[in-house]
């Protein structure tokens, strides 16, 4: 859990020795889903924050009628629901997409962490603001590109969200999303996803193979897709801050 959380945290901000050992003493307590599984659903009263130590997420909204949208994805270091434990009930669900380990934090143990440990509070801060700035990229994607570009783009975000606390092997990553998820997650039917990653592949640009994605060439993708990475917030805002300021 520590190396995930720790490197997605200090892309933003640096913690001391301190700062990291509150934040694991208190997320200990875990618990595992089976992949295509709630870990929390809609109408629940959410009690917990909940961290992914191991595995894929997503959270999704459905429709009446059973047809249900992809909104974001989570990957080792994130956290799923940072504040969703002040509403009464949750308005989406968060499921497994692999088999997902997580730690369940008590919200009132964090408050105080956080009351105790100020870079504790930018950190999480800066993780609450790059969220808010992925779920306006994903919108922006869904409604300005083309699939081929929209599902480019996708494929260049969670490559670099991997990188970012080293999930990735060269020029490669784990990818267990199927083609009814990327469906979902781009407002695409399947028929339509399939198409655009045979267009995808048949270009030099991605290799999808037994759960792995390949990227060739990082640089062509990111042309082709007009990827701008900034929203991620990668270039390390806490590099140059001294922990124990």
């Amino acid at each position: 859990m520590e190396l995930a959380l720790f490197k997605r945290l200090e892309v933003f901000t640096r913690l001391s020795a301190e700062d990291k050992a509150a934040l694991a003493a208190i997320a200990t307590k875990t618990r595992v889903i089976a992949a295509r599984r709630d870990l929390v659903s809609e109408g629940d009263k959410p009690t917990h924050v909940h961290l992914v130590i191991r595995g894929w997420a997503a959270r999704s909204k459905m429709l009446p009628d059973g047809r249900r949208s992809l909104v974001s994805f989570f990957i080792p270091g994130d956290f799923c629901d940072l504040n969703i434990y002040i509403l009464r009930a949750m308005d989406h669900s968060i499921s497994a997409i692999t088999p997902l380990k997580v730690a369940q934090l008590e919200p009132d143990q964090l408050l105080e962490v956080m009351s105790k440990r100020p870079r504790v509070i930018q950190a999480l801060l800066w993780h609450e603001l790059v969220g808010a700035a992925v779920q306006r990229e994903w919108t922006h994607n869904l409604g300005a590109r083309p699939a081929y570009e929209r599902i480019a783009h996708l494929f260049v975000e969670l490559f670099l969200r991997m990188r970012s606390v080293d999930l990735t092997y060269g020029d490669s990553c784990d990818f267990p999303l199927t083609q009814y998820d990327l469906a979902e997650a781009t407002g695409l039917t399947p028929v339509h996803v399939n198409r655009t990653l045979q267009s995808l592949r048949a270009d030099g640009l991605v290799e999808l193979e037994r759960r792995r994605l390949v990227i060739p060439d990082l640089q062509r993708l990111i042309d082709v897709a007009m990827f701008n990475a900034n929203y991620l917030h990668l270039e390390q805002e806490g590099a140059h801050l001294d922990a124990n300021d």
